[in-house]
């Protein structure tokens, strides 16, 4: 299933020489109360409300979720609905800062003395994958009774232009070290493997002087491709075991953590405070392109003028990478936990040549990590044909890009895949609705 194929983008790594700056307070932020893959939270504060820095003002016992804590110390201004990258409408909580960035008084390092301790400590911190999926970490977590044979640590950071998991690497080292091995003793993981691409030597050397001391910890260079960092192909290149369809990591005895994820945990477990920023890579046509630290809910407009403005007329801007990120409708698009990066793109590098006739050329196929059919299924998507979409597994799709990156067509292939999953999911409901009719 996994031969790695995949594709060779050019790295753009421009700001991985670029240590992290703190911007400052924005005047207002707006966070929304579901940044996670699960239940959204329910709002826990009133217009008027006085909050402090992580606060917390989201929360509830939906699972899977977490909780969602103020960003500024301020004033609650309005509760606002927000529109999520999937069309859903969810409550966001608009802050108006006043500037003092205090923390509040409550917050103290957590107890942790038990398994279920450190799970309620996870999920308390409000900790997401921060590798971009957003799926809740303390879930995650809950191995229950499965053995982990492997807790890897996702360093790949495949790609284009992101550099903000390197500053975590060569910037919070110990923090890393420090989550890993609490992540370790309450899981009961026998081994730990940190998967980091060739191109990032001087993360490498860290790296490695570190975990020379730890008897279980090892590091091991990946080949600089892309998409290595994604989490079946990274099982794969680091134990050579496969995750089937249908399957999780931990059904082969593999946990997977961003390494941003550990170093924020190590810092939650001394300190209590909460997530309530970001480390962000900002590039492409900006007057300082480099890594800021962001509180959540800042706007994208704020970002980009804290890095010195566009210096041209942005066509494009994404949150995430060019592969996998999402553009934005607008820059008052607020910063969510799982974002890593905001990319300003102009003109040329951001206009996409107009789809031309398939010639068979077989690429999409090569290049899948997946060896799936793109084009057969792009085929099935502009027929209707739910059927052949089951047939070519379509649901197997992790929408990387690899299938419109190397088409010589310009096919939108990735896209049609995203439309093929959910021809199949409505498919199914239906299917499930009418036995129960």
């Amino acid at each position: 299933m996994f031969g790695m194929p995949g594709v060779h983008p050019r790295g753009s790594k421009n700001t991985q020489g670029c240590a992290t700056q703190r911007i400052p307070s924005p005047k207002t932020v707006e966070i929304p109360l579901s940044m996670h893959i699960g239940k959204p939270c329910e709002c826990l504060v009133r217009p008027g409300d006085v909050v402090k820095k992580g606060t917390c003002i989201g929360g509830g016992d939906a699972y899977p979720s977490v909780p969602v804590h103020s960003s500024v110390s301020g004033t609650v201004k309005q509760i606002a609905d927000y529109t999520t990258a999937s069309g859903a409408v969810v409550q966001s909580v608009v802050i108006e800062s006043d500037g003092q960035d205090q923390w509040d008084e409550a917050i103290v390092p957590p107890a942790v003395d038990s398994r279920e301790g450190f799970l309620k400590a996870v999920r308390d911190s409000g900790l997401v994958g921060l590798g971009g999926a957003g799926f809740p970490t303390w879930v995650k977590l809950d191995v229950k009774d499965k053995p982990v044979d492997y807790l890897l640590i996702n360093f790949a950071e495949c790609e284009p232009y992101i550099t903000s998991d390197f500053r975590t690497a060569v910037e919070d080292t110990e923090l890393v070290f420090e989550g890993i091995q609490a992540v370790m003793k309450y899981t009961g993981a026998k081994q730990c493997i940190i998967g980091v691409e060739s191109n990032k030597p001087e993360a490498v050397k860290l790296l490695r002087e570190r975990a020379d001391s730890l008897p279980d910890v090892s590091v091991k260079v990946l080949k600089a491709k892309y998409p290595q960092g994604a989490e079946k192909v990274l099982i794969h290149s680091l134990t050579g075991r496969t995750v089937h369809v249908g399957k999780l990591p931990l059904d082969v005895g593999c946990l997977v953590l961003n390494i941003t994820s550990c170093a924020f945990l190590a810092a939650y477990l001394k300190t209590g405070r909460p997530l309530v920023e970001r480390r962000l890579t900002v590039d492409g046509c900006v007057a300082k392109p480099g890594n800021y630290l962001v509180p959540i809910g800042t706007s994208i407009a704020d970002v980009l003028e804290a890095a010195g403005g566009c210096t041209q007329q942005p066509e494009k801007v994404i949150m995430g990478g060019p592969m996998m990120g999402l553009a934005v409708p607008t820059c008052q698009t607020p910063v969510l936990k799982n974002n890593n990066a905001i990319l300003a793109f102009s003109g040329k590098m951001s206009r996409q040549r107009e789809e031309s006739a398939c010639i068979r050329c077989a690429r999409c196929i090569t290049h899948c990590p997946y060896s799936l059919a793109p084009a057969a299924i792009d085929r099935a998507v502009r027929a209707g044909n739910v059927q052949a979409l089951l047939e070519l597994n379509v649901s197997a799709c992790m929408e990387c890009g690899c299938c419109s990156y190397i088409c010589p067509a310009k096919r939108h292939l990735v896209e049609r895949n995203r439309l093929g999953k959910q021809m199949v999911r409505d498919y199914l409901k239906k299917e499930e609705e009418m036995k129960h009719a």
